[in-house]
């Protein structure tokens, strides 16, 4: 299915640090807001500017259709997403969008699990589903890359929490106490987004209980609308998806 898109000049709202490499940024964009769903993204480019070349496809992490903005939470890693991080009030975004397929919305318990930055879009996932009961698994390093936990806390029933080294919640990853949620709980969705190895592994777990899984997957895109083929990932079956536009969001068993 294709879904509407448009190139918008979004003006940013609010740009504030959650970590010493994270940042949300709040764009007015009525015309994204208003057809995004979650599970998609959009592609930026700082207007006015050539260097980058390529723009930077980032997920939403919200979008409220009333009031015309859009939220993304990104992590500074290289010269786009410094440039990017370098806006201030009032400057303008050369925002392509909403892009690729989201996220199926029927769950009735549904358990979304994510690591690092795969944590961003199920912020826009949880608000979605509500007011579907609803149990979150994070999984981090360490206890200052989980200040996720302040995002999700209105949105969720139960907070799940794994790091690395044991500072905040079980120590191990999520993929360790996984089994036991799904022994325990009567989740009939679940909904991944992280390290590929995380969601393969949750993809297989969940296959074992016979719960259905959704995975949203991540690559390098240069076009971020199924033209340029730079993002494609295998499939089964020897079939090719191209992830920014059959994707980001595929059944588990198409692509695992």
């Amino acid at each position: 299915m294709t879904l509407p898109k448009t190139v918008e000049e979004a003006s940013v709202v609010e740009h504030v640090w959650l970590s010493n490499q994270v940042r949300k940024l709040v764009l007015y964009a009525p015309q994204i807001a208003k057809e995004a769903v979650s599970g998609q993204f959009v592609h930026l480019r700082v207007a006015d500017q050539i260097d980058p070349l390529l723009r930077r496809p980032i997920s939403l992490s919200s979008a409220d259709a009333i009031d015309g903005k859009i939220s993304l939470i990104y992590r500074v890693v290289g010269h786009g997403t410094e440039r990017l991080s370098r806006l201030s009030f009032g400057e303008i975004v050369d925002c392509l969008g909403p892009l690729g397929q989201g996220f199926a919305l029927d769950a009735v318990r549904p358990l979304l699990i994510g690591g690092g930055m795969g944590i961003a879009p199920l912020v826009f996932l949880a608000e979605c589903l509500r007011p579907a009961p609803i149990e979150i698994l994070l999984g981090g390093r360490t206890k200052e890359e989980l200040f996720w936990t302040e995002i999700f806390k209105d949105n969720c029933e139960q907070l799940h929490i794994t790091t690395d080294d044991g500072t905040l919640g079980t120590k191990g990853v999520t993929l360790d106490i996984l089994p036991e949620l799904l022994q325990h709980g009567k989740f009939d969705r679940i909904y991944v987004c992280g390290p590929r190895p995380m969601m393969e592994g949750a993809a297989k777990i969940a296959k074992e209980f016979g719960i259905t899984c959704q995975v949203s997957l991540e690559a390098h895109m240069a076009c971020g609308v199924g033209a340029c083929l730079s993002c494609t990932c295998a499939g089964k079956n020897g079939k090719r998806h191209k992830i920014c536009s059959d994707g980001p969001v595929f059944w588990a068993e198409e692509v695992f």
